[in-house]
């Protein structure tokens, strides 16, 4: 398109961001009209993208990291030819595709959802790594930044990790139009100050006016002959551009304008200008044939194994087995046993250093292409990313998030680096499984699983060696449990997962010995939990003790109860956990101190017996 076209482009953009803020009755119009010039150029003279066939893998990659701004992304899609008029003005409106920030899930030309801030460049990473390093594909990644999220920290984390790794295949656009919520931006419309940024990271930096049809052309085109380098195009701009009523004023972010037929009016109108977005090149995708069989590792039973090392040589396997199979580090690899990997498909192995968020990020980036995704590290650091981990539930996406060094079961190390919330944490995700394994076959089987799985699953393996308890060839199916010890005189239950499960049954052997039967079931299976069985052991035994390396708010315990919702009587249901802070102390002595050890399993069931609180 010309210049005079690129600007009634433009003007359409504004004023059907307008039209369908004031439909919906809400919305944020004036965060989509600053950057409607930076829109309309990318669409008609830049992008390369078939909205017939979203999935084509020559098809650049757009997102709307400031996904407030949806009314501009839908109004570009109608120009586009993609949704109808009478589609966008169902914007915001129960049942309608066109939520109030877009996601995967209903739209399927969106990469990944947005909205919570700060996170569409480090998904744009992650798919911009995919294309350098496993698609070889020449699409480009174009980022609609908001000049508010630069404040994010997990922006730079973004920054830094795209200049180390010279995406020159992606460029993000900040729409610098100085109004935040609630007022001013750090930074106000101070280009240089976001330039000096990008620059300490490696970038390559464009200053423009925003609302400069012709130099915004220019700055698009510089971008894709950097020699190594991701670009940053700052473009300054007016908030509300184009209606002097709103422009470049405070208090009206997210609110429909006014007068939404004034502001029409001053814009020129309704019009109904269409797009021939360019056609991708042609592209074929190299993900390997998944085979058959996986030749996963064997371990026999009477061995000490820490599960981590078998999630390490599962993975291993799995990779030589499956080309779609990626690893991503947060520079813990030697203690994950991720690097295992590593050693045998380094091609496939991708180092995001200690920038968690960034590791989630990239994950959810490189599922958006295609790849199966394993990202681990300690598990405790792992809440730091769960902002990402919540979104990426959101989008829908298939990531593995495996983490290790979980309890207090870890030892000396203290307190800072035991993971003891994130079962909880992963629990309360949509759609998401949890997995808790106690030895090495069981882990190496569940590796494998995820692969297949749908949603975010999580994985939580342990520091220390454990027994292996299960043979190479039994299975374990998610959502289900493995009883261990039974008998027609149980008088209660021990239900335990991980590194708890051994010290069920040391305490079930010693309570043996005293002619006192429990039985011990194995809930590797923390989400989806297995019902049929916890239903079966609580009418059967009448009391449930469960023991949890882990917290006890929205842990195992908590697991347990999801077998009862369903308005079956709840069962008489102890709770051993952690419940002190930990210091440093051995593995055995942290067990001990936490009352989650052999000796306060045993030492609880014999008092529950005592007092005849069980049968």
């Amino acid at each position: 398109m010309d210049t005079r076209e690129l600007i009634d482009l433009a003007q359409q953009l504004r004023v059907d961001s307008i039209r369908a803020s004031d439909a919906a009755g809400s919305g944020h119009p004036t965060s989509s009209m600053s950057a409607a010039d930076l829109m309309a150029v990318l669409l008609a003279n830049h992008l390369r993208y078939d909205f017939e066939r979203p999935r084509h893998p020559g098809n650049d990659r757009f997102i709307l990291s400031k996904g407030h701004a949806s009314p501009l992304l839908y109004a570009a899609y109608k120009a586009a030819g993609a949704v109808g008029d009478g589609e966008l003005l169902t914007f915001r409106k129960l049942g309608s595709r066109l939520e109030g920030h877009p996601t995967p899930q209903r739209l399927p030309w969106v990469e990944t959802a947005t909205g919570s801030l700060g996170q569409g460049l480090p998904v744009g990473v992650g798919i911009a790594l995919a294309g350098k390093r496993l698609d070889h594909a020449g699409y480009r990644v174009w980022v609609l930044c908001g000049d508010s999220e630069l404040a994010e920290g997990s922006v730079w984390e973004a920054a830094e990790h795209a200049g180390y790794e010279h995406l020159d295949n992606l460029t993000v656009i900040v729409d610098v139009n100085r109004l935040g919520q609630r007022g001013p931006t750090r930074h106000g419309h101070d280009l240089d100050a976001y330039a000096r940024r990008f620059q300490a990271f490696g970038w390559h930096t464009v200053e423009i006016d925003g609302h400069d049809v012709d130099a915004v052309d220019r700055a698009y085109a510089e971008a894709g002959s950097t020699g190594g380098q991701p670009t940053a195009i700052l473009a300054r701009t007016l908030k509300g551009k184009g209606v002097a009523s709103v422009e470049d004023r405070e208090g009206l972010h997210g609110k429909p304008l006014p007068d939404a037929d004034e502001a029409i009016a001053e814009l020129g109108g309704v019009r109904d200008l269409r797009v021939q977005v360019q056609q991708p090149p042609a592209a074929r995708v190299l993900h390997a044939v998944r085979a058959g069989h996986i030749d996963l590792p064997r371990y026999e039973t009477g061995d000490k194994v820490a599960t981590r090392d078998a999630y390490g040589q599962a993975l291993a396997a799995l990779g030589t087995s499956r080309g779609d199979i990626v690893a991503l580090d947060g520079e813990v690899s030697d203690s994950t046993r991720a690097e295992y990997f590593a050693k045998e498909h380094p091609e496939r192995f991708f180092e995001c250093y200690i920038a968690e968020q960034q590791l989630v990020a990239t994950s959810v980036g490189m599922a958006a292409r295609g790849w199966v995704p394993y990202a681990s590290t300690f598990a405790a650091f792992l809440t730091r990313a769960y902002d990402f981990v919540r979104m990426a539930a959101v989008s829908g996406a298939g990531i593995n998030l495996v983490g290790s060094h979980a309890g207090v079961s870890i030892g000396q190390d203290g307190p800072s680096q035991m993971g003891l919330e994130d079962l909880a944490m992963f629990r309360t995700v949509h759609g998401s499984t949890v997995l808790y394994p106690c030895d090495a076959n069981q882990t190496a089987k569940l590796v494998a699983t995820m692969a297949d799985l749908d949603g975010v699953r999580y994985l939580r393996t342990s520091r220390g060696e454990a027994p292996v308890i299960y043979g190479p060839a039994e299975e374990f199916p998610v959502g289900g449990s493995k009883v261990l010890r039974r008998s027609d005189e149980d008088r209660l239950t021990l239900v335990a997962a991980g590194v708890t499960v051994h010290e069920a049954l040391a305490a079930a052997e010693s309570l043996d010995a005293e002619g006192i039967r429990v039985r011990v079931i194995d809930l590797y299976s923390v989400k989806p939990v297995d019902r049929r069985t916890l239903r079966e052991a609580a009418e059967q035994t009448g009391c449930l003790l469960t023991v949890e390396d882990h917290r006890e708010e929205g842990g195992l315990g908590d697991a347990v109860l999801d077998a009862f919702v369903d308005g079956r009587p709840v069962p008489r249901l102890v709770r051993l956990a952690v419940r002190t802070m930990p210091g440093s102390a051995t593995p055995a002595e942290q067990l001990h101190a936490a009352g989650i050890d052999a000796e306060s399993i045993a030492a609880a069931a014999r008092l529950l017996v005592e007092t005849a609180v069980v049968r």
